[in-house]
């Protein structure tokens, strides 16, 4: 069977392109009482198998140096003080925790069966140390280390990977139980062909996936309500809100590969969520290369979107935001509080406005800004936008928004969490274009909460700032939010902060 490259097919711009006149625009479909109910019991956040085994590495390595330093500090009287043990015992720990992901220990089937991999943990640690002896020995310094400490690390380094695997397994069971770790699943598109997916799915043996329910549009008599035990949960237009309100970790297509329109229908109702999208292949008789595929078990998918931002990415961002956050404060506090007591003299009332705004995920968020306009003329939805010249806006207001000074309180939200410093701006939840929700203006639109909102973004420093007054505006910058969430990274984070206070130099848009 020829191998066939599904870049060519199921790309993020040809899901966006593809017309399906049936799509909905605007926001999800309510949920009904059962479905709502459900996504209730899932409400809370789960542990990523990719985090816990990437904490379990770090964990490694610090107690596997601290059990070299500590028999170096055991024998301290016989050997004397030497730094030299310490930077050996670094970086054992460094070259044990290399090998060891180089065997696959670090696997979720090894994390749970401990004893049965445990020739392959005592291979990698001693062979950590036979190459520690060789190097001491080809660079002629085998003589300045200790064999007594050599044989204790060896020793106590052992049972210290031992024992806290041991550990690790039954927490791992635990969490598996208790739903603390797991990557949540809902299955798309019923009858015999999800049937077959879940039953290969429930045979893995170390499946971290539960299934949640099935969402399909095909009516009952052609999609039964009960699949496998699983419940069909409403229509795909419905599963954008039960994605979001049970923290979905994955969407799992089971349509056959053959059906590329229905399929581009799918993905392009269900890619403005922050999920993996995967399609089931295991019953495919088409062949693609081995890199399109991701595996649960031994079940065959294959990746159309992955999530952004997420697992280790997520904390490099986080703290990005939270250095940069403290930087910012500490920086622009004589302006905050200038700007507090220019507010407090030109008018009465608060300070700070606070208003509500879509966050990540589409989830209500509180943002703060300096406030700009009279107290009583103050507008939380901004359903009527700013404009040139408003009578609304104060005069210490005209000029804290055209140098966006307003603005700088938000790096307390970045810090308390609610917003990143850099990612889309977050619109007002009723913010309008000729009397048009966003959402009604722009297909898609949503897709823009897949991350984070932002303090500044992409979209900001390329000239899509201020009163988003026309259609074409409002698809601009959704266009560009678009552009960072596909290829984001830090350093692009690093270079739209710091090109951010040159592009605001430009205040035409500004008022």
């Amino acid at each position: 069977m020829n191998q066939i490259d599904p870049s060519s097919r199921f790309t993020p711009d040809a899901v966006r392109r593809f017309d399906d006149p049936h799509a909905p625009r605007g926001g999800p479909t309510e949920l009904g009482p059962f479905a709502k109910r459900v996504a209730a019991q899932y409400r809370s956040d789960t542990m990523s198998p990719v985090m816990v085994s990437g904490k379990l590495r770090i964990l490694e390595f610090l107690l596997l140096a601290l059990c070299g330093a500590a028999a170096h500090y055991m024998h301290y009287d016989r050997i004397g003080m030497d730094w030299s043990y310490v930077w050996t015992s670094f970086g054992g720990a460094l070259l044990a925790v290399v090998l060891l992901e180089i065997a696959d220990a670090y696997q979720m089937a090894a994390l749970r069966r401990p004893f049965a991999h445990a020739r392959r943990i005592v291979l990698v640690w001693s062979g950590v140390f036979a190459l520690m002896a060789l190097g001491a020995f080809l660079m002629k310094t085998s003589q300045d280390f200790s064999r007594l400490w050599f044989g204790t690390w060896y020793l106590s380094g052992l049972a210290t990977l031992f024992v806290l695997r041991l550990v690790m397994s039954r927490l791992i069971r635990r969490w598996a139980r208790n739903g603390t770790m797991e990557r949540r699943a809902v299955i798309v598109g019923g009858g015999s062909g999800a049937e077959t997916l879940i039953r290969s799915l429930e045979q893995q043996a170390d499946n971290d996936i539960r299934i949640c329910g099935i969402f399909d549009d095909r009516s009952d008599t052609r999609s039964p309500p009960i699949v496998a035990g699983y419940p069909k949960l409403g229509n795909v237009s419905e599963l954008i809100e039960f994605a979001r309100i049970a923290r979905i970790d994955m969407l799992i297509v089971s349509l056959p590969l053959t059906a590329e329109s229905r399929v581009l229908s799918l993905l392009k109702k269900l890619w403005v969520l922050p999920v993996d999208i995967r399609l089931s292949a295991h019953s495919s008789e088409l062949r693609f290369r081995p890199r399109a595929y991701s595996f649960v078990g031994s079940v065959p998918l294959l990746d159309i979107f992955d999530k952004p931002i997420n697992d280790w990415d997520s904390v490099a961002k986080r703290a990005f935001d939270i250095v940069f956050s403290l930087l910012g404060i500490l920086v622009f506090s004589p302006v905050m509080i200038a700007t507090a007591i220019a507010i407090k003299l030109d008018s009465k009332g608060p300070v700070l406005f606070k208003q509500k705004r879509h966050g990540f995920n589409n989830d209500v968020i509180e943002v703060f800004k300096f406030r700009s306009m009279y107290a009583d003329q103050s507008d939380p939805t901004a359903k009527r936008a700013v404009t040139k010249g408003d009578p609304r806006v104060t005069r210490v207001g005209r000029f804290i928004r055209k140098t966006s000074i307003d603005e700088l309180p938000q790096f307390f939200n970045a810090l308390l969490g609610s917003l990143s410093l850099v990612g889309p701006r977050p619109h007002a939840i009723a913010a309008q274009s000729h009397n048009l929700l966003y959402t009604e203006v722009v297909d898609g639109y949503f897709a823009r909460h897949k991350v984070k909102p932002g303090v500044t973004g992409w979209a900001q420093i390329n000239g899509w700032r201020g009163e988003m007054d026309t259609d074409e505006k409002i698809r601009k910058r959704t266009e560009f939010d678009l552009h960072y969430i596909e290829n984001w990274s830090l350093w692009f984070d690093l270079k739209i902060l710091f090109l951010t206070p040159i592009r605001l130099l430009n205040t035409e848009n500004a008022y």
